[in-house]
């Protein structure tokens, strides 16, 4: 056996199944592209959906690839094992229709025994009970042992809901009987260590039926998968994941951060594996543009950093020390995945930056402990109530044995069972919002029957000729399309651009000698035609004619100014704002174009100013648009940048607009210049690391601008001042307007001094205690507290509860007790709390001071007069 590295293991097998006619596909974005299915890409066929679902059919019915993948089901059990992993890659090479059993079967056992040199009497499989083919292939042509052919069911057959599925047959490599459970029934499938499942051939040949019944699959294929972390721990006689070279430069890395050693203590390693993992997940998922936040991935990344951080603390590391693994990642993997080392600086950044807001944040989380502990003391409780223990879980991202460790050392119990019921009701809404991750659709339409080809000649004419060789309605194949059917038609020659890359479709219309459509939408299909979907307008279209397709011209020249200029847009965005910009998504229509990239702040006002002064200095610079078709290799070389989520060929189309290049199937202009004009509408966030940008540009940019001239010249008026004169006038309004509010706010305090003088007047004696609780007229929150204020310091001590109605329906309330009286019982938020529901509101907040709001002001003297006795209340808790 050869004790090969991770990354020699991935190129041989790679190089093994393209020398057998696959093509290599090169491992595509964590985040899914255009599948709402899927949070992460969790599994090496992920990305290849469509290929399975015959939405899309590839160039090459095999293909191998070295997938990332993120998977989160089981967090908490990561470092805890020997094989649980966040992030990890997965080797798979895929038939569509082509080989089967007999050459997925014996290729894995070549590869296996032949090249990484795995002894054949250490490896063992299973297979579907009811699976003879693949039973004669491993026995009779692999040559292998029946007492090593194992026999399953569930565990044999994949599928999910409805279509595609079939058996499956798993290879396990014996470890040896020290990692074994000591059963003598110990065999593959048991849960102890020692059958390690390194590979598993999932045998596409049914589709389930909507009545649980199996049909089989015209075409059948091949979905394999091997965890190339697990063949590592194989060839390299580790005992787990995380001391292969894949994972222990970062182990190592650690021990020099924290000044421990490895391997020394079990608990103290669970937290070395914690970190090594994580921090992987984290810089891939940074590289791919995912950035820490509070929703979907966003919130995943977040959540893994956090426990990072906290395992780091276990280990006695109280600094931000994440970032610096970063590079410890990228030198291990920056070679197959140059993604990574490419956005260092930025992944270190992002890193930085989030670790140091988080140990903020877990300083304000141990404090509110803190807090919560006293007051349980002080009120004589000694249990943490569950749902406390929660919130510090899922706001602070507090363990709960960290919360258990720090109320025990005061004597504090946690009510474990009543958290552990909260996070089960967490994860039980998840699993409710979670769809169908890898289910495919099991229709087969008459589309992907259609195979005759269609020629593409829209990117030099908006004119063509061709013959209808296809005619659909209501998903069947029809002979002819009547006046008022809609349908969907194929052309051999069309100049209808179909919708993709962000680029909408083509309108216009098509016309025969016996009818006339209006093409309304233009897909592409299965096989790459053009289909265009069709209204009839008059008379009929029928099978076999000769038509006339014609591009709405205006349409298209409007999109091509929006398209070129997104490219325009990229290359200054990441000018401005760095090179770790990447595309999440665009739109580019007639009217507008949108652009989605990867940053993890709103941009400055003085930043899209630059953006927009640098695309429009490139299209007054009125450089040629050069467009060229080449191999992929050649284009990388040349700097060319993929767009986001778009499959590319060997022979990919370039386009070079200045010194932007970028690989694309667009439209666009000849010269820059023909854009006119780039003006940005807006830029927003639209999840935590993606902003947007919208834009114009031509004719819409033409329109925009005089929309605002038009605005400039109405506020001219209104200020009776001319274009020149606005800003020098505004300027002098805003001070004169800052001004008053200066004079009004010193207006407001002497008059809240002088009415808190007149509240003195009504304290009163309650239980013992000085009461202030009254209504005051004509004052909004703000005015509240400032009156508090006033009043705490003419008195030493007080409960103060004030009132103020604004209109019928809304009501503001605050409430103050001092240091004194609040270790007798009384409680600031907690009062407040009390009145307000009384005139129906809610609120709440610290023992010392707190505000609230309610909805009905003819209850504000009743919820007064109830003060007295909740106030006696809590005195009577107290005691």
């Amino acid at each position: 056996m050869k004790p090969l590295s991770g990354q020699t293991i991935r190129q041989m097998y790679k190089q093994f199944f393209a020398e057998r006619g696959h093509q290599v596909m090169p491992s595509a974005s964590l985040v899914p592209y255009d599948d709402p299915t899927l949070l992460w890409i969790n599994a090496g066929m992920a990305p290849l959906k469509p290929y399975f679902d015959g939405r899309e059919i590839p160039e090459n019915p095999r293909i191998v690839s070295s997938q990332k993948c993120i998977r989160t089901n089981d967090i908490e059990e990561v470092g805890k094992t020997a094989r649980h992993q966040t992030f990890f890659e997965m080797l798979g090479n895929f038939s569509f229709g082509d080989y089967f059993k007999t050459e997925a079967i014996t290729w894995a056992w070549e590869f296996l025994t032949q090249h990484l040199d795995l002894d054949p009497q250490l490896l063992s499989v299973t297979i579907h009970v009811e699976d003879e083919e693949a039973f004669s292939v491993w026995h009779e042509t692999v040559g292998l042992p029946t007492e090593r052919i194992y026999r399953g069911e569930e565990d044999n057959f994949w599928e999910i809901g409805e279509g595609p599925c079939g058996p499956c047959s798993e290879i396990f490599y014996d470890r040896g009987e020290e990692f074994g459970c000591g059963s003598p029934d110990c065999k593959p499938g048991c849960d102890c260590d020692r059958f390690l499942e390194i590979w598993n051939l999932v045998f596409t040949q049914y589709n389930k039926e909507s009545d649980g019944s199996y049909t089989p699959l015209p075409k059948k294929n091949i979905d394999t998968g091997s965890g190339l972390e697990r063949l590592a721990s194989v060839l390299q006689q580790v005992p787990n994941n995380f001391e292969t070279d894949l994972f222990k430069p970062l182990l190592d890395a650690t021990s020099k951060i924290a000044n421990r050693v490895y391997g020394s203590d079990h608990a103290a390693d669970v937290h070395f594996k914690i970190i090594a993992d994580h921090v992987r997940t984290v810089s891939f998922a940074i590289a791919d543009g995912v950035l820490p936040g509070n929703e979907g991935r966003s919130y995943i990344i977040r959540r893994l950093l956090r426990r990072a951080v906290r395992s780091g603390r276990r280990l006695g590391v109280e600094r931000p020390f994440l970032y610096q693994l970063a590079n410890v990642v990228a030198d291990i993997m920056g070679e197959d995945y140059p993604e990574v080392r490419d956005k260092l600086d930025f992944i270190i950044r992002v890193i930085r930056t989030e670790e140091e807001r988080f140990l903020e944040t877990l300083s304000e989380g141990e404090a509110l402990l803190a807090d919560k502990v006293k007051q349980l003391e002080t009120s004589g409780q000694t249990e943490l109530p569950g749902e406390d223990a929660f919130m510090l879980y899922d706001t602070f991202g507090f363990p709960i044995d960290l919360t258990i460790e720090i109320a025990a050392e005061r004597g504090i119990t946690v009510n474990r069972a009543a958290f552990e019921a909260l996070l089960e009701e967490q994860r039980e809404r998840a699993r409710n919002a979670r769809q169908q991750t890898e289910g495919m659709q099991s229709e087969r339409t008459e589309i992907e029957q259609i195979t005759e080809a269609s020629q593409f000649v829209g990117y030099h004419t908006l004119r063509a000729e061709g013959s209808v060789f296809a005619l659909l309605a209501n998903g069947r194949r029809v002979e002819r399309l009547e006046a008022g059917m809609e349908g969907l038609l194929f052309l051999s020659v069309t100049p209808f651009y179909a919708e993709s890359g962000g680029q909408v479709a083509d309108e216009g219309t098509i016309t025969t000698t016996t009818g006339a459509a209006q093409v309304v939408a233009v897909a592409k299909a299965p096989h790459g035609q053009h289909v265009h979907t069709v209204r009839v307008l008059t008379g009929s279209l029928q099978i076999g004619q000769l038509a006339i397709a014609q591009v709405d011209e205006e349409r298209r020249r409007e999109t091509v100014k929006n398209h070129t200029a997104t490219h325009l847009l990229h290359k200054a965005l990441r000018r401005v704002l760095g090179t770790h910009v990447a595309q999440a998504g665009s739109l580019v229509a007639p009217d507008r174009l949108r652009f989605d990239f990867s940053h993890f702040g709103a941009m400055t006002a003085e930043e899209i100013e630059m953006v927009q002064d640098l695309v429009n200095r490139d299209i007054q610079a009125d450089g040629m648009v050069h467009i060229e078709e080449m191999d992929i290799e050649a284009a990388k070389a040349k700097g060319a940048m993929a767009l986001f989520g778009e499959k590319y060929g060997q022979r990919v189309r370039v386009v070079s607009a200045l010194d932007s290049i970028e690989l694309c199937g667009g439209c666009h202009v000849a010269r820059t210049g023909l854009i006119g004009q780039f003006i940005i509408l807006s830029e927003s966030g639209i999840g935590s690391g993606v902003r947007r940008i919208e834009a114009v540009t031509g004719k819409a940019a033409y329109e925009e601008f005089k929309r605002q001239s038009n605005q400039l010249d109405y506020i001219a008026s209104l200020l009776k001042a001319g274009r020149h004169e606005l800003v020098d006038r505004v300027s002098r309004m805003l001070e004169e307007k800052r001004k008053d509010e200066r004079e009004l706010e010193s207006l407001r305090a002497k008059l809240s001094q002088n009415q808190a003088q007149d509240l003195l007047a009504v304290v009163k004696q309650v239980a013992g205690l000085p009461l202030l609780a009254a209504a005051v007229e004509n004052s909004d929150g703000e005015a509240l507290r400032q009156m508090v204020d006033s009043l705490k310091e003419k008195m030493d001590s007080y409960v103060i509860v004030l009132a103020s109605a604004q209109g019928a329906d809304k009501v503001h309330w605050v409430a103050a007790v001092s240091k004194d009286l609040q270790t007798q019982g009384v409680h600031a938020g907690k009062l407040v709390k009390s009145v307000a529901q009384i005139t129906e509101g809610s609120g709440g907040g610290r023992p010392d001071f707190a505000q609230a709001g309610g909805k009905n002001a003819s209850k504000i003297s009743t919820a007064l007069s109830k003060v007295s006795s909740i106030l006696e209340e809590m005195k009577g808790i107290r005691a």
